[in-house]
């Protein structure tokens, strides 16, 4: 805090300049009366908190770091909302990490700007660490909490990707299907996060579970995008004589390109082709979409 500007905020609300300085900050051991007096007196005069001298006095940045694969894929921008408004409120800055499918990028994050230790906390997002990132993490001393994937040596917040894959399967067979297609996510985005093939998994084990076979053929990939859905799912409906009468998708745009792909075989939802997805998109509602919602704003509010 700028000498001059506190002391003339603890001239005006009688107090010490320690006193004004712990309220201000927020720290315990100032009376109710003394931290109003202060505001009050911070407020009439315009007087801003130095950044720096309150990081040095309270050994916090008032910052947190946020590693997300992919900005642009509506799961990581739901979950970058939800955290980004928590720590707003709470008087919290947010660093976003967008380390993308270059390894240069994700290596300079982990071996450089985190370990500066700006920091007061790191948030990974659907990543898949190695166990020396993970050590490298660790290293800066902060708290780190993962969400959508296990972390090891730090806290998750995770949905049943296998369960609720399997729930919305059996929801399709509970409706008399057992001619039921999956959307999965391509191979090289299951390396990065796990959920594709945790969601296939759920997928196969509830068609199993009801003796039904999985067609190799109409479980097809697709990158988590409408538009790649809508491409996979043209060619997945083309044959008139021996299509699926459902699909699930493992993410609400996937499911929404199927629904698209399906209008233009002449097909209505659900009357012939069933479709659900996962997500709780904002769109899913616009389609009519049936679907799991995993609140992904809220799994990053929590975190």
């Amino acid at each position: 805090m700028g000498l001059a500007g506190i002391k003339e905020v603890a001239e005006r609300a009688g107090l010490s300049i320690a006193t004004v300085s712990r309220a201000l900050s927020g720290k315990a051991n100032v009376s109710a009366k003394s931290r109003q007096l202060a505001k009050a007196a911070a407020d009439e005069l315009g007087f801003i908190p130095s950044y720096h001298a309150s990081s040095l006095a309270s050994g916090r940045n008032h910052n947190v770091g946020l590693v997300v694969p992919s900005i642009h894929r509506w799961y990581f921008s739901s979950v970058v909302d939800g955290v980004s408004a928590t720590l707003l409120d709470a008087g919290y800055d947010l660093t976003l990490y967008n380390v993308g499918d270059k390894p240069e990028r994700r290596r300079s994050v982990l071996n450089d700007f985190l370990l500066r230790k700006r920091l007061d906390a790191v948030i990974a997002v659907a990543l898949v660490l190695s166990e020396a990132e993970i050590k490298q993490l660790l290293a800066i001393h902060r708290p780190i909490v993962g969400i959508g994937g296990a972390l090891a040596g730090a806290s998750t917040i995770r949905i049943d990707d296998a369960r609720l894959a399997r729930t919305a399967t059996e929801h399709l067979l509970g409706l008399g299907h057992t001619r039921i297609a999956h959307i999965t996510g391509e191979a090289e985005l299951n390396q990065d996060f796990k959920l594709p093939g945790i969601r296939l998994a759920g997928f196969e084990a509830a068609m199993q579970a009801a003796g039904h076979a999985v067609r190799p053929e109409w479980v097809v990939s697709a990158d988590f995008t409408i538009q790649g859905a809508y491409a996979v799912a043209r060619n997945l409906l083309a044959t008139a004589a021996e299509r699926p009468t459902a699909v699930f998708a493992a993410s609400d745009e996937m499911a929404i390109g199927a629904i698209l792909a399906a209008r233009d075989f002449g097909l209505r939802v659900p009357q012939d082709l069933s479709v659900i997805g996962m997500d709780g998109h904002e769109l899913g509602e616009v389609f009519g979409l049936t679907t799991i919602n995993q609140d992904a704003r809220g799994q990053g509010a929590m975190a």
